[in-house]
């Protein structure tokens, strides 16, 4: 994992010097939650866990990693131990805020899947996960991810429970799910994710998420708070415009079938593991006779729009509805839009290096307290990648002379 972090020609020292005061950090932070030394101490050794080498971040290997007996103790954190989930999720926030925090970041909301096996863990059900490419017998996490231009990291995360959990009272009470939890989908539990975001004045600019999340009570919201949106669309979403720039009216796939030549232009949405990812793109601006109403003086006039994107390869569309202030170029939208990267790179992160998918808990409370965990030790890591490119945090070892040769 080390190496992993090991950035911009700093030894291994100061590197180690680096995770160790980070990772004291990461801890300090997390004390108050815990009424108990003890309870703490073990918080730090899941903390260690989680950030360990091993491939497996079982209750067992995180105890042989940390030196402990058995597993109960990594098991008490998740269960039986007595913290709020939600405290810990608002202190990730908060540490990650103070060092990627910008005011042009972009809040990417997105699910992923946790595939399971029987009846008993909290929220698990045959449902569909992009996790899997498949309908399959999984739990279902949305998720929110801040990307700035100094990293991103995960700040809020949410169970999903389908309506087969919320309508089994007995299968409620023995997951622990609190009295006050009921149905929710996923657009409506993205939006109290945007909203608790706003609520605690997160820095951001756009939101960008896929054809999930993409109509409804998440335009209205951040309409209302100021912030500019890309959200994917389905095909069939139909868009009307009459008058300035120009009258559309149609499915968005027709709309896209109608544009000339000309409307094309290849932009990069950002880069990508072999270099930037290249698309052609359209972009239309569209009337909205709401527009006004969310005008002001800082910002402006907004208005809002339907960018295309068509994969160069095969042909393929994706449809977008925005919302941004007039005169927001088309590469900025594209660019906001590339930024979904960042959260599907986390995802892939999370669970191959932090064990985001290894929780062994069947719990309400021990998927919100494992997540929670884990985005702590993934923020970590997004803090120390930036702090060993920016600063004079780390000492810069300088190449020792080479000895002159005597003729």
């Amino acid at each position: 994992m080390i190496r992993d972090l090991m950035i911009g020609g700093a030894s291994v020292e100061d590197t180690l010097t680096l995770w160790a005061s980070s990772l004291r950090d990461a801890k300090q932070r997390i004390r108050p939650l815990f009424t108990q030394e003890r309870v703490a101490a073990s918080a730090g050794r899941f903390l260690d866990g989680l950030l360990g080498n091993e491939p497996r971040k079982t209750g067992w290997m995180r105890a042989e990693a940390a030196g402990d007996p058995g597993p109960w103790r990594q098991q008490a954190i998740l269960g039986r131990g007595q913290w709020d989930a939600d405290a810990l999720r608002d202190i990730v926030r908060e540490y990650a805020l103070e060092t990627l925090g910008d005011e042009g970041a972009v809040l990417v909301i997105d699910e992923t899947g946790f595939l399971k096996q029987g009846k008993a863990s909290c929220g698990v059900a045959r449902q569909y996960t992009g996790s899997a490419g498949k309908i399959t017998n999984c739990q279902i996490g949305v998720f929110a991810c801040y990307v700035s231009r100094h990293g991103h990291a995960f700040i809020d995360r949410a169970l999903y429970l389908p309506k087969e959990w919320t309508d089994d009272p007995a299968r409620l009470k023995a997951a622990h799910v609190p009295s006050d939890v009921g149905f929710a989908t996923k657009p409506k539990m993205a939006r109290r994710v945007i909203a608790r975001a706003i609520a605690a004045r997160v820095p951001f600019s756009f939101v960008a998420a896929d054809s999930v999340y993409g109509t409804g009570e998440i335009e209205t919201l951040l309409r209302k708070a100021g912030k500019g949106y890309v959200l994917g669309v389905a095909s069939n979403h139909v868009f009307r415009s009459w008058g300035k720039p120009q009258p559309v009216a149609g499915t968005a796939s027709a709309i896209a079938q109608s544009l000339p030549k000309k409307a094309w232009r290849r932009l990069p949405s950002g880069e990508g593991t072999k270099g930037p990812r290249w698309h052609d793109w359209a972009y239309l601006e569209l009337a909205d006779l709401d527009a006004s109403e969310n005008n002001d003086a800082l910002t402006g006039e907004w208005t809002r729009g339907l960018l295309i994107r068509r994969n160069i390869a095969d042909g393929s569309l994706a449809f977008f509805s925005t919302w941004c202030p007039k005169g927001t170029s088309m590469q900025k939208l594209v660019s906001v839009e590339g930024h979904r990267w960042a959260i599907e790179d986390s995802f892939e992160t999370t669970k191959n290096e932090l064990g985001l998918d290894h929780n062994e808990t069947r719990s309400w409370h021990g998927w919100h307290r494992h997540a929670s965990l884990v985005m702590l030790a993934f923020a970590m890591m997004a803090v120390i990648r930036h702090r060993a490119n920016t600063g004079p945090l780390l000492k810069k070892t300088r190449p020792r002379p080479r000895p002159r040769h005597r003729p």
